[in-house]
């Protein structure tokens, strides 16, 4: 078993804004025991202007360094990113390895990536990062070497020059770049294929892995942990209807996110903006589900995911206190719903849901034709639900609904006597 290191986390910043250091601070200590590490000690500096040379002033940045030999800490994360020359000066007072919110994270990625995407695009990320810190690293990797910020690329690529380092970035791109092309074919056979494709979006921690995990009878990774699940899953779903959808299991987003992982995992995160329907899952049990939902909002809309059609998922309600009168009557009215994805009667409603939703903007109507057209019949029975029909001599009437998305895979003549050519 991993000896766990002794980690004292900090934060700074306006008294303005306690509640919301606070908060992060608690999300900091999820992060850290994530990666393995003790939290010891939470230490705020409120200040209104942070220190250009100490983040915390230099003074705070001593008592730090007292509190860590104090408590025989290994590791002091601060939450608020740190730059070059704020990492020098910390690094040179306190007797602890020195790493911010964004290396936490980063390690966490490169501890949990599982596929060859996924551990290329955590180096990509972690090097890019490194690049104008390496300084400030040298010291830290040849004095501690190995643990909580050092896993990913390792302390002999992060010791080299930048022209080296700058070198692996170019052919990691390359690479990515490669794999992103193959996963580009995969996507354009789907849609040949007119697969219908959900994928759960979410702050982590949200439940997105059970929900998959519960809704297809899988066995994916899924842990009360932050970031259970970075490597897409994808897993096929049946809908009371008979249509079979491709559920996909995706990264939670955080706040703070830093940018190298947006920038890094965009080709993975881009797939999102190929669903039919996104279901962005939250945990409603969460003090500050407010302000998680408006995290994942800002990355879809970063990501040019905001204009597909969503269904907001409130997960965990079992673990609410209560429910109010208006949450219930918002989820009657509108595309949200409130399950646990343990109770089976949720399941059915929440398929249900994304049934109701996958077809509010489906093509409905009835078309008749000769019965000699069994290329038609076979298409339509193939694509779309027939909800009825009817064969009279020698003509067969169908009253249909067509998902919006499998229209071209109807015949084209088809599409003309169905007259939805031009919709």
């Amino acid at each position: 078993m991993v000896e766990r290191e002794r980690a004292i986390l900090v934060s700074c910043g306006s008294k303005l804004h306690e509640w919301e250091l606070r908060s992060s601070l608690e999300e900091l200590a999820g992060l850290a025991d994530t990666a393995h590490a003790e939290v010891l000690e939470q230490v705020i500096q409120f200040r209104d202007r942070k220190d250009r040379a100490w983040l915390v002033g230099k003074g705070k940045a001593e008592e730090i360094a007292q509190l860590v030999e104090d408590l025989e800490a290994d590791l002091v994360i601060f939450d608020q990113e740190l730059i070059p020359s704020q990492i020098k000066h910390l690094e040179e007072l306190i007797d602890a390895k020195v790493i911010d919110r964004t290396q936490l994270i980063l390690d966490i990625f490169a501890g949990r990536a599982q596929t060859k995407e996924g551990r290329l695009q955590v180096e990509l990320a972690q090097l890019q990062y490194m690049l104008p810190r390496l300084v400030g690293k040298r010291k830290e990797l040849s004095r501690l070497g190995g643990g909580i910020g050092t896993r990913g690329p390792g302390e002999k690529k992060l010791e080299t020059d930048r022209r080296h380092i700058r070198r692996q970035i170019d052919i990691l791109k390359h690479d990515l770049e490669e794999v992103r092309k193959h996963r580009q074919l995969h996507q354009a056979r789907r849609k040949k294929q007119a697969v219908t494709q959900v994928s759960l979006v979410g702050y982590t921690n949200a439940g997105k892995s059970t929900l998959l995990n519960q809704l297809t009878e899988s066995e994916v990774l899924a842990e009360d942990k932050l970031f259970a699940t970075l490597d897409p899953t994808s897993r096929k779903l049946d809908l009371s209807n008979g249509q079979e959808v491709l559920l996909t299991d995706t990264v939670g987003f955080i706040r703070n996110l830093p940018h190298q992982l947006v920038a890094s995992f965009r080709s993975t995160l881009e797939q999102v903006t190929e669903a039919d329907l996104l279901l962005h899952v939250v945990d409603a049990s969460h003090p500050e589900s407010s302000e998680q939902m408006k995290v994942v909002e800002e990355v879809l809309e970063e990501l040019g995911a905001a204009h597909i059609p969503t269904l907001i998922v409130f997960n965990k309600v079992d673990q609410m206190v209560e429910r109010s009168i208006q949450e219930e009557s918002e989820e009657r009215e509108g595309n949200r719903i409130m399950i646990s994805a343990f109770q089976q009667s949720d399941l059915e409603r929440l398929k249900a849901k994304i049934e109701e939703a996958l077809y509010q903007h489906d093509f409905k109507g009835t078309v008749s034709f000769s019965v000699e057209k069994g290329d038609w019949i076979s298409a339509l029975y193939r694509h779309a639900e027939i909800l009825h029909s009817e064969t009279e001599d020698l003509e067969i009437s169908f009253q249909y609904r067509l998902p919006r998305n499998k229209l071209n895979s109807l015949p084209r003549d088809l599409q003309e006597k169905m007259q939805l050519r031009n919709k």
